[in-house]
């Protein structure tokens, strides 16, 4: 059922994304974890990377970020169900190297007691024409 008449829920999901960014850029582990149900995964240009996985990078230190802003540009409803599509500029350190990223992004978020946790990331670089 696609239900993209409920403000209130779209406006709750852009405030959780908003939010996420932030958490992403404290680079505290457990902060970020509390957007993420437990079976989330993120799909990249490098496979797919487990919730423990990313997480770990993060508490280890080796992933960093200085600056992460993501723009939505499409909200989608499906019951408790949510698909939000954007971009995402971001910068950082990976293992002591800095690195720079400009990225389209999809992210499914499902409500499980009555919060909107993120199950599923897709990550694609922007090219440029």
């Amino acid at each position: 059922m696609l239900d993209n008449n409920n403000p209130n829920e779209i406006q709750t999901l852009k405030v959780v994304s908003a939010a996420w960014d932030q958490a992403i850029v404290s680079n505290d582990a457990e902060a970020i974890g509390r957007f993420m149900a437990d079976d989330w995964v993120i799909v990249s240009d490098r496979g797919i990377t487990k919730k423990a996985d990313f997480l770990a990078v993060v508490a280890s230190g080796d992933l960093t970020h200085e600056y992460f802003k993501g723009e939505i540009h499409s909200v989608k409803l499906y019951g408790d169900t949510a698909v939000l599509t954007g971009r995402v500029r971001n910068n950082g350190h990976y293992k002591s190297r800095p690195f720079s990223s400009d990225e389209w992004t999809t992210d499914v978020f499902v409500k499980r007691n009555g919060m909107w946790l993120c199950v599923h990331s897709h990550i694609t670089a922007v090219k440029t024409a």
